[in-house]
């Protein structure tokens, strides 16, 4: 199993949504692909057309000793899923402490799973949720978008990314993506321009524009490549999707 963590320096990053749309156009391309959503938000399902009062998911799983395999979903778009769910703050802090202290839990659980290209959508910033995603991930894929705040973030991101992969000899790699650009903007340039001179081949080739589409999308549930296929936001999705691809069928 593959597995690739997402993760972002702070929120509003657009994460959620790319993570999803990612996910589908590498099951579009015949990759066996699952979802899972660490991320207290429990918004992920959204995209994918689950019922909006199920509550299920896997946090639910966890306090209940039960296994991942009752709150797995198919999607209509190729791509299986698992939620993080609807809980209390009470079971939120429960399951947070559960994780702090038994390192293995993501590990072990998605050893009982089948074996998918699996994406996990963490919370921004360092968590429990990251810490455990990232002590396990073959590759990361960091969302940013192109402004000054999230530049700024860069050195601790890879501080972070040191810290728990770099001494893998099973991880292949952290790469970035530019979320939300605007080409019209000088800013999102100048942003681009320097973080593919810091960052090299390690900066995904083709930014993901700025596009209604993808909020239209979501309030469809839907994907971007099914709700809009010939936006500019599924073509850039696709272009990702194609070099993502590769990173993976490297190694």
């Amino acid at each position: 199993m593959t597995v690739i963590a997402v993760i972002s320096p702070k929120g509003g990053v657009g994460k959620t949504t790319v993570s999803v749309n990612l996910a589908c156009a590498l099951a579009a391309r015949g990759h066996a692909v699952r979802i899972v959503d660490m991320d207290p938000q429990n918004a992920m399902r959204l995209h994918l057309g689950a019922a909006p009062g199920d509550t299920n998911g896997l946090i639910h799983q966890t306090l209940q000793q039960v296994s991942w395999h009752y709150a797995e979903y198919d999607s209509a778009y190729g791509v299986s899923f698992i939620p993080y769910g609807k809980a209390s703050e009470v079971e939120r802090i429960t399951f947070e402490a559960h994780l702090a202290h038994t390192p293995n839990w993501l590990r072990d659980n998605l050893a009982a799973l089948t074996d998918e290209l699996t994406l996990i959508d963490t919370p921004p910033g360092p968590s429990v949720y990251v810490q455990q995603v990232l002590s396990i991930a073959n590759l990361v894929l960091v969302v940013m978008i192109p402004d000054a705040g999230s530049y700024a973030t860069l050195d601790s991101i890879e501080s972070l990314l040191a810290y728990y992969c770099g001494d893998r000899s099973d991880f292949y790699g952290s790469y970035y993506v530019l979320n939300q650009f605007d080409g019209d903007r000088p800013l999102n340039r100048d942003i681009q321009y320097v973080m593919q001179s810091s960052l090299g081949d390690r900066l995904a080739p083709c930014p993901i524009h700025r596009d209604e589409s993808l909020s239209e999308a979501l309030a469809y549930q839907q994907p971007v490549l099914q709700y809009a296929p010939h936006s500019q936001a599924a073509e850039d999705l696709q272009q990702v999707s194609d070099w993502l691809q590769e990173r993976v069928a490297d190694e």
